[in-house]
């Protein structure tokens, strides 16, 4: 089987020796290629040039940016524009494969698939998987022409990414300490300034003055330090998208909503809590541009975001 290996040379879990040990141990099994990934975009297009020339299986190693960069790649092929919009084909038994190693700090993805933790206990699991020809089909989410594998948000998480990303890029390490510092800056300067949003579902009435709004594609939404931040428990990869929106940003509101969001088994509600399971569908529109997010990549500011959910369309080897 020829293979791809997608390296994000800056993976937070991984070092330069165990990434080669990690990718000695697939060429073992695998005709394998390997790429590192130099810049912001280069995992998707180096996936969307394998794809094109015939390669069956990329394994991304690192973290969630990685793998939604190489899924936008695996997906590209198969999507094409017309008057209606983006149309995907389905996936198949015959469609090139995603695996993920997971390499970063949360590994969202990864571990929503039930895939280890470890890097060298998931490399082991892909070559079983792949001996044994087992793979499952999921559904991702799409926004304007970015798909997204579990989670999107408008205005305050967005700005959290926003503001972590610059810290990065300055130096500093994206710690879970540094999101919760940022998390509650964010908060304060929100809090002064709300945003005021509209949410729209299918079937249902629009929601106005919404001040926040979660998609998701799965459950959990992400990870706190190990801890799951469960906004909508009953998501999964093949039951389309859901919403968790709170319709205030005071301090009781976001204590109680905090509360269910980091309990085991979640269950979030209250007066001021917005929360739907199940939709093909979820506009979120603003007077004013929002910070916008996929998978954790802060893809810049939005007026009008139409989520979009797309069931079958990746083929991954777990």
């Amino acid at each position: 089987m020829r293979a791809l290996l997608v390296v994000n040379p800056r993976a937070t879990s991984t070092t330069p020796a165990g990434r080669d040990v990690l990718a000695h141990a697939l060429a073992s099994e695998l005709k394998l290629d390997v790429l590192q990934t130099a810049y912001r975009g280069h995992a998707a297009e180096a996936t969307a040039e394998a794809v094109a020339a015939g390669i069956e299986l990329v394994v991304a190693l690192g973290g969630d940016g990685t793998v939604n960069e190489v899924v936008n790649g695996l997906v590209r092929h198969r999507t094409r524009a017309d008057g209606s919009g983006i149309d995907v084909t389905p996936a198949d038994a015959e469609t090139p494969a995603l695996a993920v190693v997971p390499g970063g700090s949360a590994n969202v993805f990864a571990r929503a698939l039930g895939m280890p933790r470890d890097p060298v206990e998931a490399t082991g699991a892909i070559l079983a998987a792949l001996e044994a020809r087992r793979s499952r089909l999921v559904g991702l989410g799409r926004a304007d022409d970015r798909w997204f594998t579990f989670n999107a948000g408008l205005g305050w998480d967005a700005d959290v990414v926003a503001a972590v990303e610059r810290a990065r890029a300055d130096g500093r390490e994206a710690s879970p300490g540094r999101y919760f510092r940022t998390a509650f800056s964010e908060y304060v300067r929100q809090r002064r300034n709300p945003p005021s949003m509209t949410v729209e579902i299918p079937g249902a009435a629009p929601v106005e003055d919404v001040r926040m709004a979660f998609v998701s594609n799965t459950d959990p939404w992400t990870y706190l330090n190990g801890r799951a931040v469960r906004t909508n428990p009953g998501a999964s990869f093949s039951g389309g998208l859901a919403l968790f929106a709170l319709r205030h940003l005071g301090l009781p509101t976001i204590a109680h909503a905090l509360s269910h969001l980091l309990a085991r088994e979640g269950n979030p509600h209250g007066r001021n809590v917005l929360r739907q399971d199940a939709v093909p569908l979820v506009r979120i529109r603003s007077a004013e541009p929002l910070a916008l997010q996929l998978d954790g990549d802060h893809l810049g500011s939005r007026t009008d975001v139409e989520f979009v959910s797309v069931p079958d369309v990746l083929r991954v080897v777990v």
